[in-house]
């Protein structure tokens, strides 16, 4: 019998070898040496903790992989079948529409939001329920001031949630699939912390949206809202790259950086009714980002960082 870890190390593994290889053929065997236990034990620990079976995920991955060729590239329906890992256009077809409930003909002409696969490891998941998270005093938190035009943002209202889990407990975890698949987005999905001026009554200050331009004419999921948002400044926190397994301790150095950040020192204030505080997935390459709106300060009025946290 494996124990809880075990299991999530086990899945982990087997995440990240249907990632590497995806485009490949993938045998039960295959991902049981990967888990590094038996076929049954590996089918077992994967189908209880992703609440699917590896080759039902497999699928996922390489349909999702297949929709974002088809939307952003010219190369040909048979070519990304065989890609896929597809053996024909026909069972490519096939699958394709039994999974989206559209054609790869017609989702290339149109592409309409769909519900893509997104990666999130099962590892960290569980990693954010073993407590606080300690900061990490040696690590760098860069700054610096961008500014964002008026654009719009599609997004995805909550109930009560104020912070991503709670958000994901409310709406699911699919949410993140769904913006990625949104033809004409500015920037990459953002999880964002609307301010009070652009909530609707008995929705969620935690959300998750992606930008487009002000002119978007292209199609709103349904169950989604679209908002105006006014051109803007944010004071933009950035963490140095991170093990991967490290990115709880990473978000809680950055919101005590935020904490301990006087803008006013800079000439800039906070400025929460001009935006929502946004972030952008941790990936540990690049490492953490998360920005909030100020503006240029005034000596009076001055807004205070606990206004975000």
């Amino acid at each position: 019998m494996l124990s809880n870890w075990e299991k999530i190390n086990a899945v982990q593994r087997m995440q990240e070898y249907i990632m590497a290889h995806y485009r490949e053929e993938i045998t039960l065997q295959d991902l049981a040496k990967a888990a590094m236990y038996s076929p049954w034990h590996s089918l077992r620990a994967f189908s209880e903790l992703m609440g699917k079976t590896p080759f039902e995920y497999l699928r996922m991955v390489r349909l999702s992989a297949a929709a974002r060729k088809l939307r952003n590239t010219s190369t040909s329906i048979l070519d990304i079948a065989l890609e896929s890992a597809f053996g024909s256009h026909e069972g490519f077809t096939k699958a394709f529409s039994r999974e989206f409930a559209i054609t790869p003909q017609e989702y290339r002409k149109r592409a309409p939001p769909l519900r893509l696969f997104s990666y999130y490891p099962i590892r960290d998941y569980y990693k954010l329920f073993e407590g606080g998270k300690e900061v990490m005093s040696d690590m760098v938190v860069f700054t610096q001031v961008i500014e964002r035009p008026k654009r719009k943002l599609i997004l995805k209202r909550g109930i009560r949630a104020a912070e991503y889990f709670a958000y994901c407990e409310e709406v699911g975890c699919d949410v993140w699939g769904i913006l990625e698949s949104i033809k004409g987005a500015l920037q990459e999905s953002i999880g964002v912390w609307l301010p009070e001026n652009m909530r609707v009554p008995g929705t969620s200050e935690y959300c998750q949206g992606v930008e487009v331009p002000v002119d978007f004419s292209g199609e709103i999921p349904d169950g989604f809202d679209i908002i105006d948002l006014p051109a803007c400044k944010y004071m933009v926190f950035q963490s140095e790259p991170f093990e991967d397994e490290k990115f709880g301790e990473v978000i809680s150095t950055v919101w005590n950086a935020v904490k301990r950040y006087n803008p006013k020192h800079f000439g800039w204030d906070w400025a929460p009714n001009d935006g929502p505080r946004f972030q952008l997935a941790p990936i540990g390459a690049r490492g953490y980002i998360e920005g909030i709106p100020i503006r240029e300060y005034k000596g009076e009025g001055s807004q205070n960082i606990q206004n975000y946290y």
